[in-house]
């Protein structure tokens, strides 16, 4: 009788867009030009929240941060400068609170919530740019960035290390 010897770790063997044997590899990597269009359309879609923090730290003309949350939610803790916009109201009010050429991001509580992206389809609807910042008011606030509550008292926590840098310098990506 034969000994068959079977193997226990997978052969990594290069394989067009990916690796055979490979969990990640499994469905092939998207050719570069759809790779580069995928990517390039997301960015205009999405922003993150040191970004934002980075052009209300410098004072960007033209870039407004809507805040689609509901009121007790906004008193709760919202971001340093937004403007409270709860969805459902923004088809309503927006032409009064936000000039037609701003640069909108919408945020809602964080990425388990598609609240931004509901508030981000209505202002396309109505002609605005805009993106939405992922991470929403969660990342916001566990990155370190000013938070307001409703009474106007500004704070700031410490940077969670799971999701900043500890040493206040931005990742630099």
């Amino acid at each position: 009788m034969s000994k068959i010897t079977v193997a226990t770790q997978p052969v990594a063997v290069s394989a067009p867009g990916g690796v055979v044997g490979s969990a990640v590899g499994r469905v092939a990597a998207a050719e570069a030009a759809a790779a580069v269009a995928h990517f390039a359309a997301r960015l205009a879609f999405e922003t993150d929240v040191s970004d934002v923090a980075a052009d209300l730290a410098a004072g960007v003309p033209g870039v407004v941060v809507i805040d689609s949350r509901n009121a007790d939610s906004w008193d709760q803790g919202h971001v340093e400068g937004a403007v409270h916009l709860p969805t459902a109201e923004i088809a309503e009010r927006a032409a009064d609170l936000v000039e037609r050429d701003a640069l909108v991001v919408v945020y809602c509580w964080g990425p388990g919530c598609n609240g931004a992206q509901k508030a981000a389809l209505e202002f396309a609807r109505l002609g605005y740019a805009v993106k939405e910042m992922i991470g929403g008011f969660e990342y916001w606030a566990r990155e370190g960035f000013p938070v307001e509550n409703g009474a106007g008292l500004v704070t700031r926590r410490d940077a969670d290390p799971l999701t900043a840098p500890v040493s206040g310098i931005a990742c630099a990506c």
